[in-house]
């Protein structure tokens, strides 16, 4: 019952409501590694393989009082898996983080937090983490994600499916992966809702039949 469970949350997730803008989507975030961040930190896009990053910037939005930094110019191409690291520099222009596309100094903070992906008129996506509490400033979409602890980041479940609500699309990865995410294969509509009916029903028929199983 438990895998049939977790098909049903699969199905209803990659069903949500998606943003009008569905890709480039910011996919995976470390902000705060164990120790030292310098050279560790990385956020994972994901994007149209093939497709642009130039005009792409990625900005930090302070939660406490709203303001911008540090904002990061991109450049490149989406390449064929359509992910791509942008990953903090040591100080010498390397990076410890393994599959880096792009790499620049910077150093998002700690939640309450926001990153934003944008043009330089328009958001196209946004990830908020953390508490905020009112009178604080919320970037992102929907709800905040979860503040991640030293050493994981913030992953989105699939990295191509974007509900608006971050505390939805977004967990806690122990263990970070940059260059490495998960794909939702999104059934055709109908197929797909007839599919979860189906499935709703075994597992509500499951439970019935145990309830009238004799001692």
């Amino acid at each position: 019952m438990h895998c049939v469970a977790v098909l049903i949350v699969s199905i209803v997730l990659s069903l949500a409501p998606q943003s009008a803008q569905a890709v480039p989507l910011i996919s995976e975030v470390f902000y705060d590694a164990v120790g030292t961040d310098n050279g560790l930190l990385f956020v994972e896009l994901y994007g149209d393989p093939g497709s642009g990053l130039d005009g792409l910037y990625l900005e930090g939005i302070n939660g406490a009082n709203g303001n911008a930094g540090p904002t990061i110019a991109l450049t490149g191409v989406f390449p064929a898996d359509g992910i791509f690291v942008v990953a903090d520099d040591f100080g010498d222009g390397s990076t410890l983080v393994v599959d880096a596309d792009w790499i620049a100094n910077f150093d998002f903070q700690n939640g309450p937090d926001s990153i934003v992906l944008r043009t330089a008129t328009t958001t196209l996506d946004a990830v908020g983490y953390g508490v905020f509490d009112p009178g604080e400033f919320f970037a992102g979409e929907g709800t905040p994600a979860a503040d991640a602890p030293a050493g994981s980041s913030l992953a989105r479940y699939f990295a191509d499916v974007d509900t608006g609500d971050n505390g939805t699309d977004f967990e806690i990865s122990t263990i970070p992966t940059p260059g490495q995410a998960p794909l939702s294969s999104i059934p055709e509509p109908r197929t797909a809702a007839l599919l979860g009916v189906g499935l709703l029903g075994l597992a509500w028929s499951g439970r019935k039949n145990r309830a009238r199983r004799p001692l």
